[in-house]
C-alpha cells in the first residue's frame, strides 16, 4: 500500500502536468490568432496596394494617363553640326482631326498656302506647327528642285542633311500602285503624289524632321517613299514658277540646286481647322496671269 507521501507526489505531478497542458493549449491559440492577424494584415496591404495601382486613390478616379500621340527620336547635333536644337515637339495633346493652314512667303511671289492633314499626318502636322512656332523655317532657302519635281525645303543648313534635334517615322505613306494580272497595260490609276502634294522628306528616308517636298508635277514612284502631309490650297503657280527655274551643280554632282536663290521669308502655321483635308488630289490654284 503507498504512503501517504507518494499519493502527494503523484497528485503534484497530475496536477503540474494539467497546467503545463494548459500553458501549451494557450500559447497554440495565441500562435493561431497572431497567424489570422498577420496574414489579415497581408491581405488588407495586397488589396490595398492594388487600389493604388490601379488608382482606386487618385483625387480623379476618371483620369488616366494621356497616351502619346507621336513619339520623337533624339538626334544627336555633335555627330551632325547640321542640326539645330530648338526644342522638342509635345508628345500628347496634339490634335488629331482636320486641318492646320500652312503659309509660306518666299522672295519669289506668293503666298503659297498648304492644308496640313492634321488627321492623316498628325506628327507631320505637328512638326511644322511646332517649328514654324520657332521661326526655324524663316529665311532659309530651298535648296532643291528635284529630278521628281518637286521643290524641297525645310533645311536651314542647305545640306540635305539638317533639320531640328529630333525626327520621327513616316506615317502616311501612299501603297504601291496596283500591277495589272494580266499582260494588259493597268488602268489608269492617281498618281501617288499629284501635283500640289505635300510630303515630308528625311534623310535617310523614313526619318524626317524638318525638309519637305511640295510637288509642281505629278509623280508617281513604284515604290512610294514619302510622308504625304498636306495639299497645296494656293499658290501652285508660284511653286510652278520656281519648278521652272534654271538649276546648277549642288557639288556632289546633282544639278538641282536652283541657280536663283529661293528664300522661305517666313512660313507660318495656323489653328487646326474642324474640316478633314483630302491629300489625295491637291487642288492647282489659278494662274496669276
Amino acid at each position: 500500500m503507498a504512503s501517504s507521501r507518494d499519493r502527494q507526489r503523484k497528485l503534484a505531478r497530475a496536477k503540474l502536468d494539467r497546467q503545463l497542458a494548459r500553458r501549451a493549449a494557450a500559447a497554440k491559440r495565441r500562435r493561431q490568432i497572431q497567424a489570422g492577424v498577420g496574414a489579415a494584415v497581408v491581405l488588407a496591404l495586397i488589396v490595398a496596394g492594388s487600389a493604388w495601382a490601379l488608382g482606386a486613390f487618385d483625387s480623379d478616379p476618371k483620369k488616366q494617363a494621356a497616351e502619346d500621340t507621336c513619339l520623337w527620336t533624339p538626334q544627336d547635333a555633335t555627330a551632325n553640326t547640321n542640326l539645330k536644337d530648338v526644342g522638342t515637339p509635345a508628345t500628347t495633346g496634339l490634335p488629331t482631326e482636320g486641318t492646320r493652314t500652312m503659309t509660306v512667303t518666299t522672295n519669289q511671289g506668293g503666298p503659297i498656302t498648304a492644308d496640313l492633314d492634321v488627321a492623316a499626318a498628325p506628327c507631320g502636322a505637328a512638326s511644322i506647327s511646332f517649328l514654324a512656332g520657332k521661326s526655324f523655317y524663316d529665311n532659309t532657302k530651298c535648296h532643291e528642285i528635284t529630278t521628281e519635281g518637286a521643290l524641297r525645303c525645310g533645311d536651314p543648313s542647305g545640306s540635305g542633311i539638317g533639320g531640328p534635334t529630333y525626327s520621327f517615322y513616316n506615317e502616311n505613306v501612299p501603297t504601291a500602285p496596283e500591277a495589272s494580272p494580266s499582260a494588259s497595260p493597268a488602268p489608269a490609276q492617281p498618281p501617288a503624289y499629284p501635283k500640289g502634294t505635300v510630303a515630308m522628306i528625311g534623310n535617310p528616308p523614313g526619318s524626317n524632321g524638318s525638309q519637305f517636298l511640295i510637288f509642281f508635277k505629278d509623280f508617281n514612284p513604284a515604290k512610294p517613299a514619302y510622308t504625304v502631309v498636306g495639299k497645296v490650297t494656293g499658290g501652285l503657280d508660284v511653286v510652278e514658277k520656281i519648278g521652272a527655274l534654271p538649276t546648277v551643280d549642288n557639288g556632289s554632282g546633282a544639278k538641282v540646286k536652283p541657280k536663283t536663290d529661293v528664300v522661305i521669308q517666313s512660313l507660318t502655321v495656323g489653328e487646326p481647322n474642324a474640316a478633314p483635308a483630302a491629300t489625295s488630289a491637291p487642288a492647282a490654284s489659278p494662274s496669276a496671269g
